[in-house]
């Protein structure tokens, strides 16, 4: 195949799977037919095939001779949903209800940014982890954790394998109190591609969070990608009258709102 082709095969594939993701399809209706995506993209049926044929492979769609292209009726672990205004409370539940594997661990030096960002002194190494989490038994996110090595040794690989990091921290006596959060994105690179089970440069949410306790020390320094389809940020607003005019604010969910929203 020309690499041109492949190109296009790729960015198609990339292109319906994010509209799936995005519950652009409906499920009785199906995809539209062959010819209409063909002349969307621009391309040859044979090509457009291959795209398909890679969204069978990955349980996508359903592609019925004489009928059609489907959405899988095949079951799909459900996105986990989080509250952004109650993120720290929902990070305890979300170790509780999810499964993770630990991928890698050492004692190293940090980056230059990891440092600054958990305040470290000059020398001061760190615990450093690779983790993934499952949800249903499907990877949702690639998770790479800094924490200081002196909270690092309060607890062992083993340890950090079974229970999750903050539930750790707090039973060592390291309270979590508040955090900084920035949500961006990236494309999956080969390692994270293959934990995560998805394609090569598929758009990924990146979170770098960093957590403080009450005397503004750092203690957790976490780089976070999610499958998009998997993963899910919500923000319920209000609408709230200043001095300004009236603007739109977040809204702090109810303990019975976070409960119900954790696995929609």
């Amino acid at each position: 195949m020309a690499g041109s082709e492949l190109s296009k095969t790729r960015q198609i594939y990339l292109t319906l799977r994010d509209r799936i993701a995005r519950g652009e399809f409906d499920r009785d209706g199906g995809l539209p037919g062959e010819q209409s995506l063909a002349s969307e993209f621009g391309v040859s049926r044979v090509t457009l095939r291959r795209a398909l044929a890679s969204l069978e492979d990955e349980g996508l769609i359903d592609r019925r001779r004489g009928a059609g292209t489907f959405l899988s009726d095949r079951d799909r672990p459900r996105p986990v949903v989080v509250q952004l205004a109650d993120m720290m409370p929902h990070l305890v539940e979300m170790g509780r209800s999810t499964q993770v594997r630990l991928i890698d661990f050492d004692y190293r030096d940090p980056l230059p940014e990891v440092a600054r960002a958990l305040r470290l002194r000059m020398g001061e190494r760190v615990q450093w982890s690779l983790r993934k989490r499952l949800i249903d038994g499907a990877p949702f996110s690639f998770l790479t954790t800094c924490v200081p090595e002196a909270i690092g040794r309060l607890f062992t690989r083993r340890d950090l394998s079974r229970q999750p990091l903050l539930a750790l921290l707090e039973q060592n006596g390291v309270i979590a109190d508040h955090a900084t959060q920035d949500i961006s994105a990236e494309l999956a690179t080969p390692d994270v591609a293959k934990a995560l089970d998805a394609p090569i440069g598929a758009a990924l949410i990146a979170l770098t969070r960093v957590v403080y306790d009450r005397d503004e020390r750092g203690v957790e320094y976490l780089r976070a990608l999610y499958r998009p389809d998997r993963y899910t940020f919500r923000m319920d607003l209000t609408r709230k009258a200043n001095a300004a005019g009236v603007r739109w604010t977040p809204a702090t969910a109810s303990a019975r709102e976070l409960a119900g929203a954790e696995f929609q």
